[in-house]
């Protein structure tokens, strides 16, 4: 299999995938797209050095059998994918992906890899097939998400809580654990809220000066934040959703970027950044790279001999 990788062009990601000391005994032909490690200093003569092809953005797209993009593709490439094609990545077809898969993915005939940390899938038509790749991989990616979107949120915002600020934590999993992680370290006023106490919190999230979502619920009609809810709390209330599960659990809510994390809307102030472990992208690169290079990128992975069974 002819396995293009490219680099990421959604907005603000800067983590790199693949580093070149992680390339060994890889049996199927790899093209990086040309300027792949730059945002680590890495040149494509160390990736041509363990036997990787470099080429132009097109030239990936059109000479390989599987596109991995470790966020969703944009709209710019749509018209350089292939029929036919395999998309790996973080695609969120039920979330953020469902244009993708309305647009490319079913009419194309594309067979969409979502690499989700919990419930990885491999989506094909209207089947979803279970994805005989282990759950948890990417803990780590999760545990920088809540750890470092608090850190920006924080400087972003422009305050530092101390233990005069009530701080809720929502979530008990990596995410979450996380974001505990870096608010303890500012302020012990905090508590963490799991789905079987969210009724204690639901008696009490009016008291709140910072509020962060580490849960995703991934639908609208399910809020852990209603909008009546978010009208009742405090001017000036911080609502960091590290899930990243923009309009699901805090209704109504929609993303930021890195470059402009913060919006303010009838005097809160939301933080719903999509790809945060970006910020400490040299951290995340490393872990990364190891943990694909051993589950994805190689051809004797499970994944692909599923791929083609379903497709004979």
């Amino acid at each position: 299999m002819i396995l293009g990788i490219l680099k990421s062009n959604f907005p603000g990601e800067r983590r790199v995938p693949l580093l070149p000391e992680d390339i060994n005994d890889f049996e199927n032909e790899l093209i990086l797209e040309e300027g792949f490690g730059e945002m680590l200093d890495i040149e494509d003569n160390a990736y041509k050095e363990v036997g990787c092809l470099i080429a132009s953005r097109a030239e990936v797209f059109a000479k390989s059998d599987a596109i991995f993009s470790l966020k969703l593709l944009q709209p710019v490439d749509y018209p350089s994918i292939k029929v036919g094609q395999l998309i790996i990545g973080w695609t969120h077809p039920h979330g953020s992906g469902k244009n993708f898969m309305n647009d490319q993915a079913f009419p194309k005939d594309l067979v969409v890899v979502d690499l989700d940390n919990n419930f990885p899938g491999i989506f094909y038509k209207n089947e979803v097939i279970s994805a005989n790749i282990p759950k948890g991989l990417f803990y780590r990616n999760s545990f920088y998400a809540g750890l470092a979107g608090v850190i920006h949120a924080f400087t972003s915002y422009g305050f530092l809580p101390d233990n005069e600020t009530k701080i809720a934590i929502l979530g008990s999993g990596n995410v979450s654990q996380g974001a505990f992680n870096s608010a303890s370290k500012f302020s012990s006023n905090i508590r963490m809220f799991y789905r079987n106490t969210m009724p204690v919190f639901k008696k009490n999230f009016r008291d709140y000066d910072i509020i962060i979502n580490g849960i995703e619920v991934g639908t609208e009609n399910d809020p852990i934040l209603s909008l009546l809810e978010q009208s009742q709390l405090k001017k000036g209330t911080l609502i960091i959703d590290v899930a990243a599960d923009a309009g699901n659990a805090i209704q109504g809510s929609h993303f930021t970027d890195i470059e402009y994390p913060i919006y303010k809307e009838k005097g809160l102030y939301y933080y719903v950044v999509p790809n945060v472990p970006s910020i400490f992208h040299r951290n995340i690169s490393q872990l990364l790279s190891k943990v694909l290079s051993e589950h994805i990128f190689r051809k004797d992975v499970v994944i692909f001999n599923e791929i083609k069974e379903r497709r004979k």
